[in-house]
């Protein structure tokens, strides 16, 4: 079984203009697939990622000059510090799980395979799937179905997932599967349970709190005529690297209800483009199928 697919390699390589000799950051290493793509470009790379599965993984099958740190891209500023490194010639961050993560059912990610409710990305922290399915609020969990997951049935589902709960713990994934599936009416296009799943991993891994300040302190070590390249997989990434991108591509951030512009701020980014996977990659990759990648240039 292949590790995990990476997206549009070819064309990360390509959009951030790969220098050889450059050092580059693979901020969310994965199955190493970008890392490789640039290592094979001449780049040099310093990868993070916080599951020590893919670091192990990609230590015996990634070939070249890499540096492998495990960590959050959160921390990607403080992390690389202790290498060293205070300039990059560019940065990759391929968001979101993995397809390892997905198929491997121990892991708790999906709701195609039965297995214990987990979705931990670093399996060293506390929080898991678990503890937010048995433990949060019906409330609560309504608001992250319906803010995470964008679950128009957010409010029936945690009610029909706390009903259950009180008879006992639901412990697997197949479980809450099925209280899902139970509980919103057929849908034609997607497993009923995928919306309400994708909000349970960003809750439990905190995906979107540090995104914004990932991108810009990554894009701050990126030294000038270097390129950032983000790809993300759904509408709330996407919203939140469009956003920083804009800002790095605009002088004046003053509210527009000001006169004249105090803030001072100054362009320091040249937004390069976006693009979608193609149809041929979709076909040979479904997973790709939601991919954005978006890329800008440091002036």
């Amino acid at each position: 079984m292949t590790y995990h697919v990476s997206v549009m390699k070819e064309y990360v390589v390509d959009a951030l203009n790969v220098k050889r000799g450059g050092l580059y950051l693979d901020a969310t290493l994965g199955g190493g697939g970008h890392s490789q793509a640039l290592l094979d470009a001449g780049a040099r790379v310093i990868a993070i990622d916080r599951d020590s599965d893919a670091i192990e993984y990609c230590k015996a099958n990634v070939k070249g000059d890499i540096t492998y740190i495990q960590g959050q891209y959160e921390n990607a500023v403080e992390l690389l510090s202790t290498t060293g490194a205070d300039k990059l010639s560019g940065a990759v961050m391929d968001l979101g799980v993995s397809s390892h993560q997905l198929d491997d059912p121990t892991r708790g990610f999906s709701y195609m395979r039965d297995g214990k409710l987990d979705m931990r990305m670093d399996r060293q922290q506390e929080l898991s799937a678990r503890d937010v399915i048995n433990g949060y609020s019906e409330e609560r969990l309504a608001d992250i179905f319906r803010r995470y997951g964008e679950e128009s049935f957010a409010r029936r589902i945690a009610a029909a997932v706390v009903r259950a709960r009180g008879k006992r713990e639901i412990e697997t994934t197949k479980e809450l599967a099925d209280i899902i599936c139970a509980s919103v009416p057929y849908r034609k296009s997607g497993h009923p349970a995928k919306k309400v799943f994708q909000a349970v991993r960003i809750e439990v891994n905190g995906e979107l709190k540090g995104l914004y300040d990932a991108v810009v302190g990554i894009f701050g070590m990126i030294e000038r005529g270097g390129r950032l390249a983000v790809i993300t997989f759904h509408s709330l990434e996407d919203r939140i690297v469009k956003a920083a991108f804009k800002e790095f591509a605009t002088d004046c951030i003053c509210p527009r209800s000001l006169p004249i512009c105090v803030c001072g701020h100054k362009a320091t980014g040249k937004i390069i483009g976006r693009e979608k996977p193609s149809e041929q990659e979709q076909t040979d990759n479904p997973r790709s199928a939601s991919a954005m990648v978006r890329t800008v240039e440091k002036l």
